[in-house]
């Protein structure tokens, strides 16, 4: 077939990585740390008000390696009746990704972005699993746009900076003339 591409063609071995691609690959994904606590579980009246629930979300990534970084997504989820907690989840879904000839600012945004969207998945399920296994309803952690959240935070460190440097302050390793 003339469609075809024969990956042997013109001398080129097809198992040889170019030294320079840019390369991302998760390589393991693990439950760092969880926490589940019921303190109202069998006091909680039938007749009581629907929980209102509060999540947190925090990422943060560890160089573990120059080329392995492990990114931890951290969730906080807790049921308050009557500003009385019912339930209180904490996970923290961590992951260890490899990285190579990716730009820091390109490699920043993977990092707070894409990461974090991988491990997701894996945090919500842990955190329905733990509430069903208490005995309350699964809690489905929305949606989070961590691309907003990325540039929110750029953003909030820009404005910082900025401050800093218009009340005197130095930003670290610099030198005010």
């Amino acid at each position: 077939m003339a469609d075809e591409i024969n990956p042997t063609s013109n001398n080129v071995d097809p198992n040889a990585l170019d030294a320079t691609a840019r390369q991302f690959a998760p390589q393991v994904i693990y439950l760092k740390d969880v926490s589940f606590e019921s303190p109202m579980a069998l006091r909680l009246p039938p007749d009581a008000p629907t929980p209102q629930v509060n999540m947190n979300i925090n990422t943060s990534a560890n160089p573990m390696t120059p080329e392995l970084f492990e990114v931890v997504l951290t969730i906080n989820v807790q049921a308050n009746v009557n500003d009385k907690p019912v339930w209180l989840c904490e996970v923290q879904q961590a992951g260890a990704f490899a990285f190579r000839n990716i730009p820091e600012q390109e490699l920043r945004r993977i990092l707070g972005v894409f990461c974090p969207t991988y491990l997701l998945p894996y945090a919500r399920q842990t955190i329905s699993d733990l509430l069903t296994k208490g005995g309350f309803p699964p809690f489905l952690v929305p949606p989070v746009n961590f691309d907003a959240l990325f540039d929110q935070a750029m953003q909030q460190a820009a404005a910082q900076q900025v401050a800093q440097q218009s009340d005197g302050i130095a930003p670290p390793n610099s030198t005010l003339n």
